[in-house]
């Protein structure tokens, strides 16, 4: 299973939130601190704090450094990992167009369009055994296409059903995302990421820094 994480949500989760809680305990106390003049117990405060900010730094990049990059064919899955189930993403179609759209919704292209047609999958088998058959609604997320000469695009517009889309337990959409790249330009890869800013933060999650990628080829 090809995932956007190299360890468990949960563990990312709990770490992050954990080591916040005690960050923010340690401020309070080193606030007080420094109101009541205990440079002595501010400077262990402070120490303490920045071991933990330090060791928990040395932990996403010691999971960023074990990561690799990936490269998935047409049809293979890339796994995002929610806390209790997975969505499932895949490229399954990619044409080209000159216009998208119809009627006075209609885009003409400036170069011409690469339209990536994406799959996304609500995998039954990864629900906790808790869950239940509830809704499940997907973050926002991020798409960038890649050409041959590395020129990064981002969307020209989106139809089909919308990524942010619920669903439940075995259920599937597609979305088709069109991006406007230079006439004679190759399309070569598709980057589809989380678009939260915390996600940066968490240990093992691709967004963090010098993490591997999971992306698929054109």
């Amino acid at each position: 299973m090809y995932t956007n994480v190299n360890l468990a949500a949960p563990i990312e989760a709990l770490a992050f939130l954990g080591t916040g809680c005690i960050l923010f305990v340690a401020a309070v106390i080193l606030g007080h601190s420094l109101i009541v003049r205990k440079s002595g117990r501010a400077k262990v405060v402070f120490g303490v704090m920045a071991l933990i900010v330090a060791a928990y730094f040395s932990a996403m990049l010691i999971f960023s450094f074990i990561s690799h990059d990936k490269l998935l064919a047409r049809g293979e899955e890339k796994h995002f990992c929610e806390l209790d189930c997975h969505l499932a993403y895949s490229l399954i179609g990619a044409a080209p167009a000159s216009i998208i759209g119809e009627g006075a919704n209609q885009i003409r292209a400036q170069g011409e369009f690469t339209v990536l047609t994406i799959k996304t999958r609500f995998d039954e088998t990864t629900i906790g055994p808790q869950r239940g058959n509830s809704l499940l609604y997907p973050n926002d997320r991020v798409f960038v296409l890649i050409d041959e000469r590395g020129n990064r695009y981002s969307p020209a517009a989106q139809t089909g059903t919308p990524v942010t889309t619920p669903l439940r337990p075995g259920e599937s959409y597609t979305t088709d995302v069109a991006f406007d790249i230079p006439a004679g330009c190759k399309a070569s890869v598709l980057i589809l990421k989380e678009s939260a800013w915390e996600t940066r933060l968490l240990i093992g999650h691709e967004n963090s820094l010098q993490h591997g990628q999971t992306k698929f080829q054109i």
